[in-house]
């Protein structure tokens, strides 16, 4: 009996360790998914595409406040309205689980963004009242901070005949918003079932909560204890010994973002001195990198078209992004990559996660300032198995190489290089496994402490042998076509340390798309499309006038042809009837986002919020012709018409018949 008390306890405390705040020891790595106003990129279709390229390389994907808002166009969501409603500017509800789902699927954990410090209202008191699983939630106004906005909701509230919590704000006030007492009973009701619907239905894994200045600590690690849930960060914008304190105030149940590392970073870069990269940060603490959620660069800190955040925007120069990733990457705590960083420098990126992954280095990991020098700096950081990944920043050049039989670079860059410890044994490729547009180069390395150690490879898949094509470390060999690489060491004849590569080559070639839409459920006369994303054409609101129709399945069917012109492109729609000066929309429907292949839109009958709930209903629509599914194929691929006879058509044959397209016979009535 006793034995197996001891067994509960041990197990007991297994299940809080790794409830608490951040796993320690965690090897991964997170990316940013979206950035400000982003919203082609951040669609929910548009991060599911992506899920091939992020497999093996990116663990966690922190994405935006995904909650329905009040307004509806084209919101970042950071004026949260709906908590259980997930109808947002980035997808539907449906694509959303749709995507969490694949990402799980492929090993890939979703981190949502939770804006609890703060909450919208109609008018100045009146919350949303939802139900989910038969329990009506609804926040009151007693469950305002006493002193929200300054004092002027209470002097609104008194005018009114309106009460208000009798408790003050714990932390930082939120002007565009009401701020939350979460002294209250039932904001911690309302709150905990939305982070355990976010979490138990929606499929997330963690949390990155927003402003978290605004409310005490202690809430953070009370919401996490009731989850149970695994990842938690914190966005707490301030200096190491703050950072701590917030942690410890959770009872570090919660990591936080690593905001000293990011200023060290700028830092060095701004004066033009990497020793500053040796100061404190959350990071270089042996008791607190655990916790810390590293970055270089994030939506408050980008350069916004608008300027709104001129008083906090910090941009790392473009010419220091490579270097900046590489020393996040290569250090403890967990990197969190900016999504604009990945989409410019993905594969670089990825070599990088990969050296990385291959050292075994983790959020725990100790380290060594191997130089520190103002034109350079550098880190020895150890891994697992005795490895060693040796980043240096600045002007590695100006380093005296080390000694191979202790280091062996397998990367470089613009300001960064990395050198993997030579005891490591494994062949190494420096162009990662994905996707590309065109045929490159990888250059070949074997790390050893063989001097005589070779290489051998295959591009068929099979696992090289002693007879296979043989190269020298650092050969560089052509990618011309999509293949899978294997790469071996050869050391008196034995094949060891095999490291493998999967290479697509896809060119991008941009192709033809047709948005029909029906509102026979509306009555209205005449239909605008207004439409932003991934198209030259931009209208201003109401929209575009569109007068061409074709009766398809006994419905007559607005349309408009438009062309998707970059990869993961998508364009974005509202549907609206004009007024008769076509200035103003009488009616409009609901936003429908990331198209980027040809649908069928029904709109209404129903309405939400005054709105007609657009459909796609492609799937239903009996249309006599075989729409072939657009995807990238290759440098290959030809977007032309052909007749049956080989003759390339100009354009879209518009008469009744059989034509080649996309190498599939498409019958047009």
């Amino acid at each position: 009996m006793k034995k197996v008390y001891l067994t509960l306890i041990a197990l007991l405390a297994v299940i809080s360790a790794s409830a608490q705040g951040w796993p320690a020891n965690y090897n991964g790595v997170m990316l940013q998914g979206f950035s400000w106003n982003a919203y082609e990129a951040a669609q929910w279709k548009a991060l599911e595409a992506q899920t091939s390229e992020f497999k093996g390389f990116i663990d966690l994907v922190w994405v935006p406040q995904s909650g329905k808002c009040a307004e509806t166009v084209q919101v970042m969501g950071y004026k949260p309205y709906y908590y259980f409603n997930h109808n947002s500017s980035f997808g539907t509800e449906d694509e959303l689980r749709s995507m969490i789902k694949t990402f799980k699927n492929n090993g890939i954990g979703t981190i949502a963004d939770v804006v609890i410090n703060h909450r919208n209202t109609e008018g100045w008191f009146t919350f949303p009242a939802e139900t989910y699983q038969g329990v009506t939630y609804q926040m009151l106004p007693t469950d305002i901070c006493k002193n929200d906005d300054g004092g002027k909701t209470l002097t609104q509230a008194t005018k009114e005949g309106v009460s208000l919590s009798n408790n003050n704000d714990e932390g930082s006030d939120f002007g565009d918003c009401r701020d939350l007492d979460h002294k209250s009973a039932n904001v911690q009701k309302v709150v905990k079932a939305y982070l355990k619907f976010l979490k138990e239905d929606l499929g997330y894994i963690g949390f990155r909560y927003d402003m978290v200045k605004g409310f005490n600590a202690s809430h953070v690690g009370d919401y996490n204890t009731a989850t149970g849930i695994q990842y938690s960060v914190g966005e707490y914008w301030d200096g190491v010994s703050s950072i701590k304190n917030w942690i410890n105030n959770t009872g570090k149940k919660s990591g936080a973002f690593d905001f000293q590392f990011h200023y060290n970073m700028t830092n060095a870069i701004k004066y033009n001195d990497w020793r500053k990269l040796n100061d404190a940060s959350l990071m270089s603490e042996d008791s607190y990198r655990r916790y810390a959620i590293t970055f270089v660069e994030n939506h408050d800190i980008q350069v916004r078209e608008d300027n709104s955040n001129e008083g906090s925007k910090d941009p790392i120069p473009t010419a220091y992004i490579p270097a900046a990733n590489a020393f996040m990457i290569a250090m403890p705590g967990t990197p969190c990559i900016f999504q604009p960083h990945w989409k410019a420098y993905e594969h670089e990126l990825k070599s990088m996660i990969e050296a990385r992954k291959l050292a075994g280095i983790t959020n725990t990991s100790s380290y060594n300032n191997y130089a520190n020098n103002k034109q350079y700096f550098a880190n020895a950081v150890n891994g697992t198995n005795g490895r060693k990944l040796l980043v240096v920043v600045g002007i590695p050049s100006m380093m005296t190489t080390p000694s191979k039989t202790e280091y062996t670079r397998i990367l470089s860059g613009k300001n960064y290089m990395y050198y993997l410890s030579s005891n490591s044994e494994t062949a190494w490729a420096d162009k990662a496994s994905g996707t590309y547009e065109e045929g490159f180069k990888t250059t070949l390395t074997a790390v050893s402490k063989n001097s005589t150690a070779k290489l051998v490879y295959t591009t068929n898949g099979s696992d090289p042998t002693a007879s296979s094509t043989q190269a020298t470390s650092g050969t560089s060999i052509n990618i011309s076509s999509s293949c899978t690489l294997k790469v071996g060491l050869l050391i008196n004849g034995t094949v060891s340390g095999i490291r493998t590569y999967n290479y697509s080559i896809k060119r991008f070639e941009p192709y033809n798309i047709t948005v029909y839409v029906n509102t026979d459920d509306t009555g209205w006369k005449k239909v605008n499309f207004y439409y932003w994303g991934n198209t030259d054409d931009k209208p201003e609101w109401p929209g575009t006038p569109i007068t061409q129709t074709k009766m398809i399945d006994g419905k007559n069917w607005y349309y408009k042809d438009f062309t998707i012109t970059q990869k993961g492109g998508m364009i974005n729609f509202v549907f609206c009837e004009p007024n008769d000066a076509g200035t103003k929309e009488k009616s409009q429907s609901l936003d429908i986002t990331g198209i980027n292949s040809t649908v069928f839109i029904k709109v209404g009958p129903e309405k939400n919020g005054g709105k007609y709930v657009v459909t796609n209903v492609t799937k239903e629509v009996n249309t006599g012709i075989d729409q072939p599914i657009i995807e990238n194929t290759g440098k290959n691929v030809n977007n032309a018409w052909y007749t049956l006879s080989g003759m390339k058509m100009n354009q879209k044959p518009n008469q009744a018949g059989i034509y080649i397209h996309h190498g599939k016979k498409v019958v047009i009535k």
